[in-house]
């Protein structure tokens, strides 16, 4: 009986100990919570962190409201009209020009930052979902999401390159782009999959498990590491081996709703914005530490 007794301990010791050490092997750890000031429990959108200034620009979608963190004063200088529904947009530094996704109009508006105005629109047969410009490349690439494909533009001429399509991709509207290995990641939610796509073979490389409600994408290359903020209440976490090699690391735990979030890739520290807290509405937003030891799978 007495040495029946020590199994059990034993067993039991162990699998606290288990359950400890899974608790603890997490990817990220809240560190701080910022208030702010708009009205509680409404949509936030897109996050973009100006990492010359290090400022975090937050999109509070309900009120109409831009939170500038860290930004002693601000001001809009000039409103441009696009098509329906503008969503994405991404920087094009050496050509001064943004290129803007509306989404319903089926568009991608160019705009010239110097001039502060829309030098031409690209019409599609989609509508159209993030766009990222890829630095190494120098090219621009976008979701359209109805057909599950990728548009490449050329910023040298605003023409559409190609189209490429998207195998084992349904419904394609996040992504984030690796400049280094001219991969796009992709958040497919026709198949609730991260799909990894070859933007120099024009196919995809790898297919991971996604939580319902994937909306923004975020790549952090310094570790290797890809964000993608679900609304259904977690954060997944995604490791690159290289550039052919992913693997997921963890579904971390969040609010729902949270289906946005931003990397400051000089500290690794994520941010994402709170809409809700266990149903009771809320306005803030939460800041991640990176933990480096995360589990395996």
């Amino acid at each position: 009986m007495q040495m029946l007794s020590k199994h059990w301990f034993y067993r039991g010791l162990f699998s606290v100990l288990l359950l400890v050490c899974c608790m603890q092997a997490q990817t990220l750890k809240q560190v701080a919570t910022i208030d702010l000031s708009g009205p509680k429990g409404e949509r936030f959108d897109y996050l973009t962190m100006d990492d010359e200034d290090h400022y975090l620009l937050s999109a509070h979608l309900g009120p109409g409201i831009l939170y500038v963190v860290d930004l002693k004063s601000m001001s809009v200088i000039k409103r441009l009209a696009t098509a329906a529904k503008p969503n994405g947009s991404t920087y094009a530094a050496p050509f001064r020009k943004m290129y803007v996704s509306d989404t319903l109009g089926k568009a991608v508006a160019v705009v010239d930052v110097d001039k502060d105005e829309i030098i031409k629109t690209l019409e599609f047969k989609s509508e159209t979902g993030m766009p990222q410009y890829d630095s190494v490349a120098r090219k621009v690439y976008v979701n359209l999401r109805n057909t599950n494909e990728v548009a490449e533009i050329d910023p040298a001429k605003d023409a559409v390159a190609g189209t490429y399509p998207v195998d084992g991709c349904r419904y394609n509207h996040g992504m984030a782009v690796d400049s280094e290995h001219h991969r796009a990641f992709l958040l497919c939610n026709g198949t609730k999959t991260l799909t990894v796509f070859a933007l120099d073979a024009h196919k995809a490389v790898a297919h991971l498990p996604l939580p319902a409600g994937a909306d923004v994408v975020k790549f952090d290359p310094g570790l290797g590491r890809i964000y993608a903020a679900c609304s259904s209440g977690f954060i997944s976490v995604f490791k690159q081996d290289d550039a052919d090699h992913y693997r997921k690391l963890e579904d971390f735990a969040v609010q729902k709703m949270v289906h946005s979030l931003a990397i400051d890739t000089a500290t690794h520290r994520v941010y994402a914005p709170e809409q809700q807290e266990n149903g009771q509405p809320v306005a803030r937003m939460i800041v991640y530490e990176a933990i480096e030891s995360g589990p395996k799978h």
